[in-house]
């Protein structure tokens, strides 16, 4: 078994090298069963699943759902899409860990004009393209893999804009090799991610982490709309139980709260990958989120 993970810019080939490194494995000498996961599989317009962040994470959980359902069936399981944010290549990492499976990212680098140009073109011909402010997003929040991450490694590289992409590229042999040789006690080159009682542990404390992040985060933000609905100009919403309270000069709408609410979730969950773990319990999350609203209240009041 190995989890593959495709990873690149819009428009810059992933689909192609998915299916060029499934058609190799599949004609090699081991004759892999191979599974594609892509977004397509979902009957989802591209525009719908990027059109906000809600339908974005929506987008994210599904695969992730479907990858792990599948890495335990003898496939090697192969992620088309984005893949643009190294949390959740983090979150691919895991699950490929927590089978005792090889691991791999395959990178398709290509610059951003000629992923802009394909995009253009495959609109001209009537295929599923990208709207431009959704393209010029993902474009800007793409996070590139490094092979010092060790959820980006080994990292296979191709040029598509360079070199046509198919059963004969080096890279494509090279990943082959790597997703099919046969280990042993010798064998140095190929890595296959070993499962530990602390890693199904964190998974499990990571998950319970969230859970309580985003319930928490929740109350506080019913407090401050209940609090304001009370009537009259507040400048300090108490929250008790030994929180400080926030501070505030504006009336404070719903849509600011949630944007708030989902940046300061979205900076906690990044932040732990290389900082602070996520807090366990809920008083710890409120209190952390209550200094980001402060920090927040204060720099828009100066």
């Amino acid at each position: 078994m190995a989890l593959v993970v495709i990873c690149g810019q819009p428009c810059s080939g992933k689909s192609v090298a998915a299916v060029t490194l499934a058609e190799s494995l599949k004609e090699s000498e081991t004759k892999q069963n191979v599974r594609i996961i892509d977004e397509d599989s979902f009957h989802l317009d591209r525009n719908q699943n990027y059109a906000n962040m809600p339908a974005e994470k929506n987008l994210r959980g599904k695969l992730r759902s479907d990858v792990d359902r599948s890495v335990s069936r003898g496939d090697i399981v192969i992620v088309d899409s984005l893949n643009s944010i190294k949390g959740y290549r983090y979150e691919l990492w895991c699950i490929a860990r927590a089978a005792g499976i090889r691991y791999c990212v395959l990178y398709c680098d290509v610059d951003e004009a000629h992923c802009r140009q394909w995009n253009k073109e495959r609109s001209d011909r009537g295929e599923a393209s990208y709207d431009d402010g959704i393209f010029e997003d993902l474009v800007r929040r793409f996070e590139k893999p490094e092979r010092r991450n060790r959820w980006d490694s080994p990292l296979f590289e191709l040029y598509p804009a360079r070199e046509v992409i198919d059963k004969s590229s080096p890279v494509i042999s090279e990943a082959v090799t790597y997703l099919t040789k046969t280990v042993d006690s010798k064998t140095q080159d190929v890595r296959i991610l070993q499962p530990s009682i602390a890693t199904q542990a964190a998974r499990f404390s990571e998950a319970n982490s969230l859970y309580e992040l985003d319930r928490a985060t929740q109350e506080i933000i019913n407090a401050i709309v209940e609090q304001q609905a009370l009537g009259g100009a507040i400048s300090r919403v108490t929250l008790g139980n030994e929180l400080p309270p926030i501070e505030i000069c504006r009336p404070i709408g719903l849509p600011e709260l949630r944007r708030l609410r989902r940046t300061f979730v979205k900076l906690m969950g990044q932040s732990s990958l290389s900082g602070p773990p996520l807090p366990t319990d809920a008083e710890s999350a409120k209190r952390r989120f209550v200094d980001y609203l402060n920090r927040e209240f204060g720099g828009n009041n100066a």
